[in-house]
């Protein structure tokens, strides 16, 4: 591609590029979140939409005949990198949504802090799970992998051909169901173990009124959770990993539902 005789119809190529890859990496935890500066993350995105560019299909050489299909086609990119955003968020929306629930039971619910990533107040173990997920999904190669499969959205879905079909909002709403399963996944052992060593305590209070197991109850149960907690990071190493390696076929999937392929 000649960069000194560029046409409009390359130029409004470019936009688009730039459109779909702006929201993904200011969507994405590690990429994006309120920790980095909007103008490294918007560097970011003009750097992989000038390396993006060359590679992806033309427009057909010609600009959209109505004006009123430039906003829908803007519109298109900005859907297509929404969605493609929340596959890996919800990933991470899980962790967090299943690290809320223990932090409830392990009585932490009061102990929140501001987190830099999201600039939303979240529990101690939500982001201490949070940083575990994201660290695993880091080794696993899921950056790259992410990338790859966002790369071949230009070959499956080119700029300018995105339209809303029903099973786009069927896959959203699998995927978000998702969430709440892989939440009770990493909340739910701990969970167990939390109310069986409640249940024993009820017992002990009625053959031993005498005890003052309010006292003892309360470090019991974060001993307790955090002990469980850490036999749940090898639990959280096999769901990423199952993320990981299930990624690709997501990205495939969702832009199978928005380019009708």
């Amino acid at each position: 591609m000649d960069l000194f005789n560029l046409d409009m119809a390359a130029v409004f190529g470019f936009l688009l590029i730039l459109m779909r890859v702006s929201v993904v990496m200011f969507m994405l935890p590690f990429f994006g979140g309120e920790s980095h500066p909007t103008q490294v993350k918007f560097g970011l995105s003009v750097v992989l939409a000038l390396v993006l560019w060359p590679h992806v299909p033309p427009l057909g050489g010609v600009l959209p005949a109505h004006p009123f299909a430039v906003p829908v086609m803007f519109a298109g990119e900005f859907l297509l990198g929404l969605a493609l955003g929340l596959v890996v968020h919800f990933l991470f929306a899980g962790v967090q949504t299943g690290g809320q629930v223990l932090s409830f039971q392990m009585g932490f619910s009061m102990l929140t802090f501001a987190d830099p990533l999201s600039g939303q107040s979240i529990t101690v173990t939500s982001h201490l799970l949070y940083m575990v997920a994201m660290l695993l999904f880091l080794a696993f190669n899921g950056h790259l992998i992410m990338l790859h499969g966002f790369a071949d959205s230009f070959t499956l879905a080119p700029p300018g051909s995105i339209a809303l079909r029903p099973l786009l909002f069927e896959e959203i709403l699998k995927l978000s169901g998702g969430m709440f399963v892989l939440a009770i996944k990493i909340a739910g052992p701990v969970l167990c173990a939390l109310f069986l060593m409640e249940l024993a305590l009820a017992l002990m209070s009625r053959m031993a009124p005498q005890m003052h197991l309010i006292t003892i109850g309360l470090p019991l149960k974060i001993g307790v959770g955090f002990f469980f907690l850490g036999l749940l990071l090898a639990i959280m190493s096999t769901l990423v990993e199952d993320f990981t390696v299930d990624l690709r076929p997501l990205f495939h999937t969702i832009l199978r539902a928005l380019s009708g392929g």
